[in-house]
């Protein structure tokens, strides 16, 4: 199967119409993505998230549980994304300066990637994160939700500068 023609969006029909595309004719192959995101925070509600003493519990835990959910589950939320049978989600939420940083790693095998379900699972886990700590800080930003990397498929494979 042929790249998409730049400066062509493949979400879109000749008449500029919303579609699904079809990857009936792509061929089955490996496919993972890695992304990121940050909750930046206050130092005490860092140090609150990171206790594990809030009255939410381990915020950490879940979170990475909310976020494998949400990549689970991003065909149901993303309008054109495929259903898609994954065989790992994997999300890390760690300690950083200045708050905390989340990281998914999603793979496949199948006829289209897995970049959405990625970016998915850290969304979740990050929002996650501010409504189990929103009640000692309401100023929190979630911040640069990115794409890391991805391989597989016809694009081949594509790591962040």
């Amino acid at each position: 199967m042929s790249q998409t023609p730049p400066g062509r969006l493949t979400h879109l029909d000749a008449e500029g119409r919303a579609r699904m595309v079809d990857v009936s004719a792509k061929p089955a192959t490996a496919r993972e993505a890695v992304a990121a995101g940050f909750v930046r925070m206050a130092p005490a509600t860092l140090a609150l998230a990171v206790s594990g003493q809030g009255r939410k519990g381990d915020v950490r835990a879940v979170a990475e549980i909310a976020g494998v959910m949400g990549a689970k589950r991003t065909s149901e939320l993303i309008p054109l994304c495929h259903p898609l049978a994954l065989s790992k989600a994997e999300v890390t939420v760690s300690v950083a300066e200045g708050g905390l940083a989340v990281t998914a790693r999603v793979k496949t095998t199948g006829p289209t990637g897995v970049e959405m379900e990625a970016l998915t699972a850290v969304s979740v886990a990050c929002l996650t994160l501010y409504d189990m700590l929103k009640a000692a800080d309401r100023g929190m930003v979630i911040e640069a939700v990115r794409v890391l990397e991805k391989s597989g498929g016809a694009s081949g494979d594509w790591r962040a500068a």
